[in-house]
């Protein structure tokens, strides 16, 4: 199938409020992911590797730093005809008020898409972890002469409960779909799925929220139903139990959600893993990003134990295990980082500013005979000398001076000053 015949939205979530503090200051699909790309840079990177070039990114909370990583970083040369556009929610004769949801969002910006020729709408959510060849879904999707496809992944039955839930037939056709459906209920959705899955009680098929409609079939559903807003909650449901044929993809790779602190957190730290299961270190499927042409990172004395180290860093401390280093990070004599995420800084600063750091107001990054264990550091935090952060299940979730509380991770927000001597 042509990719010409492919525009791909990426919806980039609401206030992002399950993500916060992370999302105080930008939207969810800026929040940033391994040091030094972004959850955006994902779903483009999956759509350039499958030769699909004409992407539009859906946003409205926190957009700036979106609209200027976009902007820095996916430029095509005017022979092309490709784009990465963000459409904001914006008012309109035919409608005044904010994105709904994401259907809603989609119906709001579809006549940005009628400008350009295309059979097919692929909908991706800004906020997952995968590398996925979407040719090979949408030559599943010709085959079948479907209407709408919905890729998969066999879940267990805790994680069932938060995604929708369908049954397919032998040939792939979905024939039932269930919104995020209760723990009673929950053994009649159980599907057959390889023998790998079932060993790990991954019985249940999940939306993983990538879809592929015809044109003319999201066109229609739009004009059908005004009134819905969502595509898990309502239009998926309406094609499944109408007269489209729904096809099922089964998508057998890495996946993860990272809808929540929690699970940010661990798919961060598992990156530092000797093999992880998202594989950065790809010859073809590159992730990209932002291209800063910083200087290659310096380690003084440190002993480093499964980390992921950005460019740009000025690293003297004593120990990094199982911890993500973001770019242009500063970490000081004697100090200690473990099972942590330190994103790192926007700029260099001044050799006169950290020469004359006081220990009310200390330079950005981290100093000297510090320990920090399970956290998230945001970007442009300054912390001072004799700093000791200590997360964990013996913390309660909560909004401190300093930093957060939340699933017994500490999060200190962007642009934070912790004095010298400060214990959490």
């Amino acid at each position: 199938m042509k990719s010409s015949s492919v525009i791909a939205v990426i919806l980039g979530g609401g206030r992002g409020t399950r993500l916060f503090p992370l999302t105080g200051q930008r939207s969810k699909p800026a929040v940033p992911v391994g040091g030094k790309y972004r959850l955006v840079d994902i779903p483009i990177s999956n759509c350039l590797n499958s030769n699909i070039r004409r992407i539009y990114v859906l946003t409205q909370f926190n957009s700036a730093s979106l609209n200027r990583h976009i902007k820095n970083t996916y430029n095509f040369d005017v022979f092309s005809s490709g784009f990465v556009d963000i459409l904001a929610a914006e008012q309109t004769p035919d409608n005044t008020g904010w994105f709904q949801g994401t259907a809603d969002a989609v119906r709001q910006s579809l006549h940005h898409m009628e400008n350009h020729a295309h059979d097919h709408v692929l909908i991706l959510s800004g906020d997952q972890l995968y590398q996925m060849n979407y040719q090979k879904m949408l030559e599943r999707h010709k085959e079948n002469n479907a209407d709408l496809t919905v890729a998969t992944i066999p879940v267990n039955a805790k994680d069932a409960k938060g995604f929708g839930i369908m049954k397919t037939n032998k040939g792939g056709i979905i024939e039932d779909f269930v919104e995020k459906p209760s723990y009673d209920e929950l053994e009649k959705w159980k599907s057959k799925v390889p023998q790998r899955h079932k060993e790990q009680g991954k019985d249940y098929l999940a939306s993983m929220g990538i879809y592929i409609f015809n044109r003319r079939i999201l066109k229609d559903l739009f004009d059908d139903n005004p009134g819905a807003t969502d595509f898990g909650k309502e239009l998926i449901p309406k094609c499944v139990s109408g007269d489209q044929t729904v096809c099922g993809y089964e998508f057998d790779g890495y996946w993860t959600d990272i809808g929540t602190i929690e699970s940010f957190f661990e798919a961060n730290l598992a990156l530092a893993s000797t093999i992880p299961e998202f594989n950065l270190y790809d010859n073809e499927n590159f992730i990209y990003t932002r291209a800063r042409l910083l200087p290659a990172s310096k380690l003084m004395g440190t002993t480093l134990e499964h980390a992921l180290m950005a460019e740009g860093c000025i690293i003297e401390a004593s120990r990094i295990e199982r911890s993500v280093v973001g770019i242009r990070s500063r970490i000081g004599k004697g100090t200690t980082v473990e099972n942590s995420i330190v994103m790192g800084n926007d700029i260099f600063q001044d050799r006169s500013v950290i020469e004359n750091a006081t220990p009310e107001n200390p330079a950005m990054g981290i100093g000297q005979r510090c320990f920090i264990s399970n956290c998230i550091i945001d970007k442009n935090v300054a912390i001072g000398n004799d700093v000791r952060i200590s997360g964990g299940s013996h913390l309660e979730d909560g909004d401190h001076e300093y930093h957060y509380v939340r699933d017994g991770i500490v999060i200190v927000k962007k642009n934070t000053i912790i004095p010298d001597g400060v214990t959490i």
